[in-house]
């Protein structure tokens, strides 16, 4: 039951002693543009505790967690030293001695415990995630008692929403203006939906920060973000449209950065709509669509083709499951199955005088998704179905109002390297905005949670998708390669397989 972490430092002075690094006095600036931050995406501002935002904090250097992964995926410490589970309910948790907030502050155990004590009362997935009953904090020793086993809490200590950030300092301002005073090796100094300023943090624990001044802006125009870079106005990207890569490679000026990550674009159905509720109809919509020619063609190549929610590098991916895959002709046969045929020779198919129309629901700042969006309108045309396009940043709203028959999204579906998280937010949490229900699955999630052998819970994410898979609530449709695109002279930055850690003390210009 007991497993340990442990986890050692070099003092950065004595790095530097080796190295012959010394200091430059001039100041260093990088404006970095992304798609990944924006009101719409539900991460704008720096609050860990309030919807995905604390990816922001994670991504542009505000905040760290507790643990983190590896580029395998595999969970590490870092603003703890080890961890052990003492019985199925209490795991110890060791802090660093060294950090200190933004703000000043230590950071402790009681500290950390104000945090982690907030961030459940308010957030929407972080109480059923952790199942924390209550905490208990000496000096650096952190102990925490959850209401029943739960074996994947270090893995969730991960998760952006765990950045800890200093209570006392508290969150300043609201929405996508929030504020906090994290550990991380950049402070903010201004924050809005669609840029932050930030200045390197002088006290930083893990050593020097070489950049003085980022600047993270938002784009939501492809064309606007491809521009910039190429102007200079931008040093960095993230979520370039996959077409403009063919721009940058080859060419000496540009560093290409790209990794497999379990980010993956895919459809849930309203499961209340009366239009997609005969499962032939969403089985053929499902079948329908060529998800081949999508990543090749549109996607120019940097992306795989999905069956289930995880990709090929995990041993529950999609090599696990099974799904139909492209038929159009089987697809025809379903919807004539389900009494839908095409009697006025308009090319669409109907029944009792209402043609086949689904309502296609999707957001413009993930840039491939419009294209999807157009994409399936054209091939399921071809079967005879209608798509009717609502490509709005207001699609949190249609979604929560279930003004939807496909809300086709993305999401990192393993960000913690465990299996359980896309089922416990997105198959039955509450990002399940298509209301499936089925008691099964339920249960099987249940079990999940509790399950601490990994085989078992392997065995249970390939079971859980094949469910959904076969009740056609869910389909998948791609699984992306995370790209950042940098010009030469700058340095320290990677793409990584989780979608995190993006601006880091390691960034540096040349």
């Amino acid at each position: 039951m007991k497993k340990k972490w442990f986890i050692g430092a070099l003092s950065f002075a004595v790095l530097l002693g080796m190295t012959g690094i010394t200091a430059s006095a001039e100041e260093k600036t990088f404006v970095y543009g992304t798609t990944g931050y924006s009101e719409e995406m539900g991460d704008a501002g720096l609050n860990p505790h309030d919807n995905y935002s604390g990816w922001s904090a994670l991504r542009y250097g505000v905040g760290e967690t507790l643990f983190k992964y590896n580029d395998n995926m595999e969970v590490e410490p870092w603003l703890a030293t080890e961890y052990e589970f003492v019985d199925e309910n209490t795991v110890k948790i060791t802090l660093r001695e060294d950090v200190e907030f933004s703000s000043g502050r230590t950071m402790d155990a009681q500290a950390v415990k104000e945090c982690l004590e907030h961030l459940v009362e308010v957030h929407d997935r972080a109480p059923s995630d952790l199942k924390i009953e209550h905490m208990e904090a000496e000096g650096l020793m952190l102990t925490i008692h959850t209401e029943e086993p739960c074996p994947a809490i270090i893995h969730y200590l991960g998760d952006p929403y765990g950045a800890i950030i200093d209570m006392e300092y508290g969150i300043q301002g609201e929405g996508g203006f929030a504020n906090v005073a994290g550990t991380g090796p950049y402070i903010a100094t201004a924050v809005a939906p669609t840029q932050i300023d930030l200045v390197k943090n002088e006290n930083y624990w893990g050593g020097e920060v070489k950049v003085d001044n980022v600047t993270v802006k938002s784009f939501s125009d492809a064309g606007a973000l491809c521009a910039a870079l190429q102007t200079g106005d931008i040093q960095g990207t993230y979520g370039l449209q996959y077409d403009n890569y063919s721009l940058f490679e080859n060419n000496p000026d540009y560093t290409i950065h790209s990794i497999p990550t379990s980010r993956c674009f895919f459809g849930q159905f309203n499961m209340d709509s009366e239009i997609v509720q005969d499962i032939l109809v969403r089985r053929a919509i499902g079948m329908g669509i060529d998800r081949e020619s999508f990543c090749t063609v549109l996607a120019g190549g940097r992306c795989v083709p999905a069956v289930g929610a995880f990709p090929d590098s995990f041993v529950y991916g999609n090599k696990a499951v099974t799904a139909p895959g492209y038929d159009p002709e089987g697809a025809k046969a379903l919807l004539a199955e389900a009494g839908w045929t095409d009697t006025d020779g308009d090319g669409y198919v109907d029944k009792d005088g209402q043609k086949l129309t689904i309502r296609w629901l999707t957001y413009p700042t993930r840039l491939e998704q419009p294209l999807l969006a157009t994409y399936a309108q054209d091939t399921l045309k071809q079967i005879g179905i209608e798509v009717d396009i609502n490509n709005t940043s207001d699609h949190r709203t249609y979604a929560a109002g279930g003004e939807f028959d496909l809300y086709v999204s993305s999401v990192t579906t393993a960000p913690t390297g465990d299996p359980e998280y896309f089922f416990t937010s997105t198959v039955v949490g509450s990002k399940n905005y298509g209301n499936y229900k089925n008691d099964e699955v339920t249960a099987l999630v249940e079990e999940l949670h509790q399950t601490f052998d990994s085989e078992r819970r392997e065995a249970l994410a390939v079971k859980l998708q094949q469910k959904i898979l076969d009740d056609c609530s869910f389909f998948f449709v791609a699984h992306l390669n995370m790209g950042i695109v940098t010009r030469a002279n700058v340095t320290g930055m990677a793409a990584h397989p989780c979608d995190y850690y993006e601006i880091t003390a390691g960034l540096d210009i040349q």
